[in-house]
């Protein structure tokens, strides 16, 4: 069975990505299974350049095929921020997740509601020197109050207005049919199939 490396070092990235892909007939692996300790700065101007950077720097590091994804948040009312920026949206370094939260939250306030976004997502999988790419979205608001503990980032806050539930208070399976992440790896499936061998 082929190796694939799950290029992040975020153990929530890690727990979604293992259990999206675990329909796919590859051997998963972590950095902390091979023992690398690796960061990679985020420093490009796209989705796209960061992931397909951080792919191929575990890439070259491990020599195995090498999966890292980048995702944001885009809220319509701050004009698409935090976007890129999502993890790092708080101007104290080190900030938590509910750092950023309230920060944003903050920023939030005075704007009329329902403040409308999406979470994006793209998948870059670096093999063989080469660089493919899939990405998803998903869609809903983000709400004043947190609600649910099943997630991390902005996840308590970002509501499915059609459930009436956040990404946090989803399972596992729910949140992997309908999350930006899930959109993804569903578009990068058959990339798997072709390449990795079935």
């Amino acid at each position: 069975m082929k190796k694939l490396l799950i290029a992040t070092n975020n153990k929530g990235k890690v727990k979604e990505l293992q259990d999206l892909l675990k329909g796919v007939d590859v051997e998963l692996l972590t950095p902390a299974d091979i023992n690398l300790n690796l960061e990679v700065t985020e420093d490009g101007a796209t989705y796209i350049e960061n992931a397909s950077k951080k792919a191929v720097a575990f890439a070259q590091a491990s020599g195995l095929v090498s999966l890292a994804d980048d995702s944001g948040l885009e809220v319509d009312a701050l004009d698409g921020a935090p976007g890129l920026y999502s993890a790092r949206y708080h101007p104290k370094a080190g900030a938590s997740d509910a750092d950023r939260r309230a920060y944003m939250l903050e920023n939030l306030k005075d704007k009329p509601r329902p403040w409308t976004a999406h979470f994006h997502a793209t998948i870059a999988i670096a093999i063989n020197g080469k660089v493919e790419i899939a990405e998803g979205a998903c869609y809903g608001e983000i709400i004043p109050e947190e609600r649910g503990s099943n997630g991390f980032g902005y996840d308590p806050i970002f509501l499915f207005p059609e459930l009436n539930k956040t990404m946090a208070e989803l399972d596992m399976e729910t949140k992997n049919r309908l999350s930006h992440r899930a959109k993804a790896v569903v578009n990068a499936i058959p990339f798997f199939n072709s390449k990795m061998g079935r």
